[in-house]
């Protein structure tokens, strides 16, 4: 079960030999997963209109739990861009939020203590446990996940050359330019911070070469 997305376990649960999958679940994941993807490839009006989507399917249930969800993913996914900033779809139902929901909340914003790592999804505890992140975000198999724990230790100080540099990779390894340009960013400032020009002009000619227009 893909692991990248906190909502697609719920939205599939049911699947294989019960009863047909109602529809608002498919639209639902599939909206997410195609508002995630444009997202991460730079295009906000697509992702702005399959977000819309699926959050009308996961309206028509009144199931506020699977909002909350829908709403933290696509915070999740500005994170692994390294754009930090409020959840305001998020905000607006947390008095309903339940404790693993607040708690993934906080680790997103940069706050969870100690008490919110065991309620973390699976793949982020060790990284939000560790002071040294890198090695158990790079043991994350999910690349989104992945991007996500980097996201979350550079926001809070933690972003090792290492870290960054897998980060790096991992986007453009999925094809993911958000992302990819902003990691690039990071390491350039950097190289320009420890002197290394060299260094910081070849990243920017990369940062250049991602940055061109497709056709």
């Amino acid at each position: 079960m893909n692991k990248r997305i906190v909502i697609i376990a719920l939205l599939l649960a049911g699947c294989g030999n019960n009863p047909p999958v109602p529809d608002w679940q498919m639209n639902a994941k599939n909206g997410i997963e195609r508002a995630t993807a444009a997202y991460m490839e730079g295009n906000a009006r697509v992702e702005a209109a399959e977000y819309q989507r699926a959050r009308e399917a996961l309206s028509s249930t009144g199931k506020v739990d699977l909002l909350i969800r829908a709403e933290l993913t696509r915070c999740a996914a500005r994170v692994a861009a390294l754009v930090f900033e409020a959840c305001p779809g998020y905000d607006r139902l947390a008095q309903d939020a339940g404790a693993a929901d607040r708690a993934y909340a906080a680790y997103l914003s940069g706050h969870a203590g100690a008490a919110d790592i065991a309620l973390l999804p699976a793949q982020h505890q060790a990284a939000a446990a560790a002071g040294d992140p890198t090695a158990a975000i790079q043991a994350i198999p999910d690349p989104l996940s992945k991007l996500v724990a980097s996201g979350v230790a550079f926001r809070a100080g933690k972003a090792t050359p290492q870290l960054l540099a897998n980060a790096v990779d991992t986007a453009s390894a999925q094809g993911w330019r958000r992302p990819l340009l902003a990691w690039l960013g990071v390491q350039a400032m950097r190289a320009e911070q420890a002197g290394d020009s060299a260094e910081a002009q070849r990243i920017r000619r990369r940062i250049a070469l991602s940055s061109e227009p497709t056709t």
